[in-house]
């Protein structure tokens, strides 16, 4: 699938708008159309459905060590600064960055790739920021720019190396940045921390700075004691959250695979240090599963465990679910989700100050005056089990989860260009998207045949029963091989399609949208037959005892 037909379709029906467009967009941020907002919505139902509500806190679930209990939270995104302190958001969150003294752009030091080129007696490192699929002619154009060459010319190019991240250089002089034209225009790279700065209050001091938040998980944290004591939960147990986070990305790119708003999905799961490597292994395969259920290839969904040098300096174990999205280059993925074993670290740090992750864990960093740098709450995060009277600290599994990734990765899964017949029987290409019908941004569509004969009356009943519990459309416009054409496009799963034989027998066609097969079925049984068949569909990850 080519990634420019996706994101055109997108923009033509409604899906996915550049922000601010009509002032020539914002690099980085991204609006949901109507129907984008639709398909990212049902995402978020389906995990809060999956993980939260739907969930039975009585039984044992298949694959779980044990009963656990889950609950919700809607933090705010601005908190009191002292969280990202001790989070180590404030000291840590940061990418390294490189500016061209030419061109007076930055870029971030791992997302410039390049590869090594002889002409004339001379070498040099042609680097580009370009997508995958054209990085290579990229450094072919700015090559022969550089050398003075025509195109004709491209055989005197020798490439002497692959594609290689300028993040494994430690001399620029003999590397063309991006947008130069000279060699050694890049700075040394530099750290840069992503968090949104703003002010709080009317006086606007620098006393008064405060950030939007990186993540959703720290105000679950400091929120731990409040749920406690107000949910009556107990060891084991979950907190789930969705909300925008904020990080200031310093090259945004790929559509919305990195932006710099975003929505997450997450949970903090909080159970008994000794029991937590079985849980961590419980959530890894279960939020696979989930991604297979609502439709992603095996094929191109994975699940990779992190080397020990790609650990965070709190986890013991990190797994991410990784998709081959269509902008990858041929054999590599990007992330989803990404399910992490954080040990103790982030109650510990709102309890005592943020740990110093390279000296002894219980030594607190200090200022020139021997204080603590980034002191914690002083509150106590530990949790007492009321039966055995044992106070501990819980370790803590996160499965963190991006929605808007989430919904690019459903989209590209679910494009596909195939041939359907037209009302004449005649097979004409179609473009489809093959969405699960949970997640489809509406679920059934109903037709008049014609415009005439009392036939939109009884479609309009039809639409108005089913608009109780579902988002459906109502078009009576065009041939119906065209409005089938048009569902098909922005995957809705099922048309209904009132004829003349309505008319004597009370019955409608169904269409399906992936297999195409029409049958008929009794007008009055609609909400019925179009609810049975989203559920025939496969529950998500359905919850049976073990």
């Amino acid at each position: 699938m080519e990634m420019e037909k996706l994101v055109s379709l997108c923009k033509r029906r409604g899906f996915l708008f550049q922000s601010s467009e009509i002032y020539g967009g914002l690099n980085g941020f991204w609006d949901y159309g109507p129907l984008g907002v639709e398909l990212k919505r049902n995402i978020k139902d389906a995990w809060w459905r999956d993980m939260i509500t739907g969930h039975d806190d009585l039984s044992v679930l298949t694959g779980a060590p044990a009963k656990y209990q889950m609950v919700g939270l809607d933090c705010t995104i601005i908190m009191h600064p002292q969280v990202w302190k001790c989070s180590g958001h404030y000291d840590l969150f940061h990418d390294f960055m490189v500016d061209c003294r030419q061109s007076k752009k930055r870029y971030r030091h791992d997302q410039v790739r390049g590869r090594w080129v002889e002409a004339k007696g001379k070498k040099i490192f042609v680097s580009t920021t370009a997508e995958a699929a054209e990085e290579e002619a990229e450094t072919e154009r700015k090559a022969l720019k550089f050398f003075k060459l025509r195109s004709k010319n491209a055989d005197e190019l020798s490439w002497t190396s692959d594609f290689v991240s300028l993040s494994a250089m430690s001399d620029f002089a003999e590397v063309l940045g991006p947008d130069a034209n000279e060699l050694g225009t890049l700075t040394p790279p530099r750290e840069f921390n992503l968090m949104f700065k703003t002010i709080v209050g009317a006086l606007g001091s620098e006393d008064d700075a405060a950030f939007l938040r990186p993540e959703t998980a720290q105000g679950i944290f400091a929120n731990f004691k409040n749920v406690v004591d107000s949910s009556r939960v107990k060891i084991p147990f979950g907190i789930g959250q969705v909300g925008k986070s904020f990080r200031n990305e310093i090259t945004p790119r790929n559509f919305t695979f990195r932006s710099r708003e975003f929505e997450q999905m997450e949970v903090e799961f909080f159970c008994r240090p000794e029991e937590s490597q079985e849980w961590y292994k419980y959530w890894r395969d279960r939020r696979y599963q989930w991604y297979l259920d609502l439709g992603l290839a095996d094929e191109r969904l994975q699940l990779r465990d992190h080397d020990s040098d790609e650990l965070s300096h709190y986890s013991t174990g990190t797994a991410d679910i990784e998709y081959a999205f269509p902008f990858l280059p041929s054999g590599e993925f990007g992330e989803l989700e990404g399910i992490a074993h954080r040990g103790n670290f982030d109650l510990r740090s709102h309890m005592e100050g943020k740990l110093n992750p390279n000296t002894n864990p219980l030594e607190l960093e200090t200022n020139e005056h021997g204080q603590p740098k980034h002191r914690g709450s002083g509150k106590d995060l530990s949790y007492r089990d009321k039966e055995t009277n044992e106070r501990f600290i819980p370790h803590v599994i996160e499965p963190s989860a991006g929605a808007d990734r989430a919904a690019l990765a459903f989209l590209c899964e679910a494009y596909c260009e195939d041939e359907a017949p037209d009302e004449k029987g005649k097979m004409q290409s179609r473009t489809v998207l093959k969405l699960h019908p949970r997640l489809a941004p509406i679920k059934a569509a109903i037709f008049p045949l014609v415009k005439k004969d009392g036939l939109p009356e009884l479609a309009q009943q039809i639409y108005r029963e089913l608009k109780q519990d579902h988002n459906v459309f109502y078009d009576e416009t065009g041939a119906v091989g065209r409005r089938y054409r048009r569902q098909d496009e922005i995957g809705t799963p099922f048309c209904i399609t009132v004829d003349s034989q309505t008319l004597q027998d009370k019955t409608v066609t169904i269409r399906d949208r992936d297999s195409l097969e029409q049958s008929r079925i009794n007008m009055n049984d609609c909400a019925t037959e179009v609810a049975r068949r989203i559920a025939g569909k496969g529950k998500v990850c359905s919850e049976n005892p073990s």
